[in-house]
This record gives C-alpha cells, sequence and structure tokens, in this order.
C-alpha cells in the first residue's frame, strides 16, 4: 500500500479583499511536491527531476519567485518522509479512508476553432486520499505528449481536487477522452469530448428554415383550396 503524505500552510488571508497564500508540501516512498499558491492558482513549484523552482505563471503576467524555495523544498521533503514514517509506524492496524472522485468535468481552455492550437481540461475533484491518474486518448490511442497534470490540490472538505490538461490542434471528426484512476474506484471513470459537437453549425438553422418553408407552403395551399372550395359551393 502506497502512503501520501501532504501537509498545508494558509501563508495569509486579508480581511478587507479575500486573498489566500498556499504552501503545499508532500511525499510518497517514490514522489515528493512542494508548491505554492495564491487565490488556488499555482505560482511556483519545485521540479524535483529537473533540480530547480518552476514559475508556471504565461509570459504577460509578472514573474513571483521563491527564493531559496528549492533548497527548502529539498529539506521540506526529508523532514516529510521522516513523518511518513512515522505516520506508516502508527497507522498500520488502521483501515485506510477512500473517496472515490465525482464524474469528471472535459472542456476546453479556449472556443474552439479547427487548426488552432488549444488545450482540453480535465477536472478531477471530491477524492481522497490523492492522488488520482489521469491518461487521456484522442481517436481511441493513447496519447502523452502534450499532456500535464497538476498536483493535488486540497478542497475544504478534506478531499483533493487535480486537473490535468492536454494541449491539442481540433481537426473535425477528432474525439478525445480522459480516464481517472482512482484506489476508490474499481474501474476508471471516463468523460468523452468530441470535436464536431462543439462546432457551431448551420444543420438546425438550415432544417429549421426548410421545416418553417414546408409548413408556410402547406397553409398557402390549404388556403387556396379552401377559397376555391367555398366559390364552386
Amino acid at each position: 500500500m502506497k502512503l501520501l503524505l501532504i501537509l498545508c500552510w494558509v501563508l495569509g488571508v486579508s480581511a478587507d479583499v479575500l486573498h489566500e497564500d498556499l504552501h503545499i508540501a508532500g511525499c510518497s516512498d517514490s514522489d515528493g511536491e512542494d508548491m505554492y499558491a495564491l487565490d488556488r492558482e499555482e505560482i511556483w513549484y519545485a521540479d524535483f527531476k529537473k533540480e530547480e523552482g518552476v514559475r508556471p505563471q504565461p509570459d504577460f503576467i509578472d514573474p513571483m519567485d521563491v527564493p531559496g524555495g528549492y533548497q527548502q523544498a529539498v529539506a521540506n521533503q526529508q523532514i516529510c518522509r521522516n513523518n511518513m514514517k512515522n505516520f506508516r509506524k502508527a497507522m498500520k492496524d488502521l483501515p485506510l479512508e477512500k473517496d472515490p472522485p465525482s464524474n469528471p468535468m472535459i472542456y476546453t481552455r479556449n472556443d474552439v476553432e479547427l487548426g488552432v492550437k488549444n488545450v482540453l481540461i480535465c477536472h478531477v475533484s471530491g477524492f481522497y486520499p490523492a492522488p488520482v491518474n489521469v491518461s487521456w486518448t484522442k481517436n481511441g490511442e493513447k496519447v502523452t505528449e502534450g499532456t500535464s497534470i497538476n498536483i493535488p490540490f486540497p478542497n475544504k472538505d478534506g478531499s483533493f481536487t487535480q486537473i490535468s490538461r492536454l494541449e491539442f490542434i481540433p481537426q473535425q471528426g477528432d474525439i478525445y477522452s480522459c480516464s481517472v484512476e482512482h484506489l476508490a474506484l474499481d474501474q476508471p471513470l471516463t468523460r468523452m469530448w468530441d470535436v464536431e459537437t462543439t462546432q457551431p453549425g448551420v444543420g438546425p438553422a438550415v432544417f429549421c428554415g426548410v421545416g418553417l418553408t414546408i409548413g408556410l407552403l402547406g397553409v398557402a395551399a390549404g388556403t387556396f383550396f379552401l377559397i376555391k372550395g367555398n366559390e364552386c359551393s
């Protein structure tokens, strides 16, 4: 059984205009995470594989750095793993609580335009413990290139939220899916997203126009025959 230990600190809240600074440090037997967030948006996280701190904000946002953050994150990992070892001993005979995620939501970051680069977002929430595993497919084939997932984000009720992203270029007829795996699920939760159904089409308008035209012609023909019938009588 894998154990994941996540520690959270609310660093500051303003009473006049509510803002929340959050620091999350987490570890497992094989991985670790350390991030800072402002109003539920990541502003910095430690990439332990590249051995550096990362600022994920877009270029047009003023960078928000954490001086000495990576070195502190490495130290936090050692503390976290020591704590996890103690927790494992204390929880050895306790059953693991498990809450499955709610149905994932899948949507695009921007309005869909064929041939224009976009991002598909798979939003997963309400699960415990963290994390979930999210996989993507395109037309039934597994996709890994252009995918990413944020670290588990704690909700106020003690559950977690994670968001996975897939960079893609919409093409007519393409069908995408995101599948979510979790300890509390017997089988993955899968949501589909179809490029075609998101395109504004003229089909419904055309059919409505044709139907209206035929209806008006029917009324006109009926009126004509009614008048002729009255004349004959």
